[in-house]
């Protein structure tokens, strides 16, 4: 492996960015997003995770998300979260997220993009910007101080994602691309494969590796997360 070179021979890490989406953290117990019925945690996925869903009952979308903070408080990092933070010792690991739990960060990571959103976060429901942190549940009647109800801190269908500007910027100056558990559908964030240099090396790790025959310099490591991430370290060590 070879490091950038600095001003002055110092040397710098080379830029490791890591766009992961939900079967990184289904090894640790949590529900992937789509189930092989199109539903979630037995609801439609508009039902829980569009605004539509959350004018048509509120109540609703509130308690499936309180489930998943509960859900999400009660696993652990796995191996693949805990595998990534160690090669920050050899790289400048930049994490961009699909998911919305903290098991990156708990595992170690000190580089974490959400996408969608956070679990652990709440926002009004008008100002964007008004952002508290939540550990218990989110009820009707929960206010912002700017008066409105707050609702979960996520990214929904049919919504902007605001993060994705900042996503591209970090992919463009990546040395080395790599993908963890994502099926490469939901846009804008399966896009960021595209725009990682044409150059530098990429990988891709899952247990089946979605079409990427147009992109070059791909590795493709059909795997498990955990795994693919051990034989990832081995691939960018040797």
């Amino acid at each position: 492996m070879e490091t950038k070179k600095h001003t002055g021979d110092q040397k710098i890490k080379p830029t490791l960015v890591v766009l992961t989406g939900a079967g990184i953290s289904a090894e640790s117990g949590i529900k992937t997003f789509r189930d092989s019925d199109g539903l979630w945690e037995g609801h439609d996925i508009y039902e829980v995770a569009s605004p539509r869903g959350w004018k048509k009952d509120p109540s609703v979308v509130l308690e499936f998300y309180n489930t998943r903070r509960r859900d999400v408080a009660n696993v652990q990092p796995n191996a693949a979260h805990t595998g990534l933070a160690e090669l920050e010792a050899y790289f400048d690991v930049q994490i961009i997220t699909q998911n919305i739990d903290d098991l990156h960060e708990r595992g170690g990571s000190t580089k974490v993009l959400h996408l969608h959103g956070e679990i652990f976060k709440m926002r009004s429901e008008k100002n964007e910007s008004l952002i508290y942190d939540i550990r218990g549940d989110i009820n009707l009647g929960d206010r912002a101080e700017d008066g409105e109800q707050l609702r979960p801190y996520i990214v929904w269908f049919e919504e902007p994602v605001p993060l994705i500007t900042e996503a591209a910027r970090i992919t463009s100056q990546a040395d080395i691309f790599v993908v963890i558990g994502t099926s490469l559908v939901v846009y804008p964030a399966a896009g960021l494969l595209d725009m990682a240099p044409r150059h530098i090396p990429k990988y891709i790790i899952d247990k089946h590796i979605p079409a990427t025959a147009a992109i070059p310099n791909l590795t493709r490591i059909e795997a498990p997360a955990s795994v693919g991430v051990m034989q990832l370290r081995d691939l960018l060590l040797r």
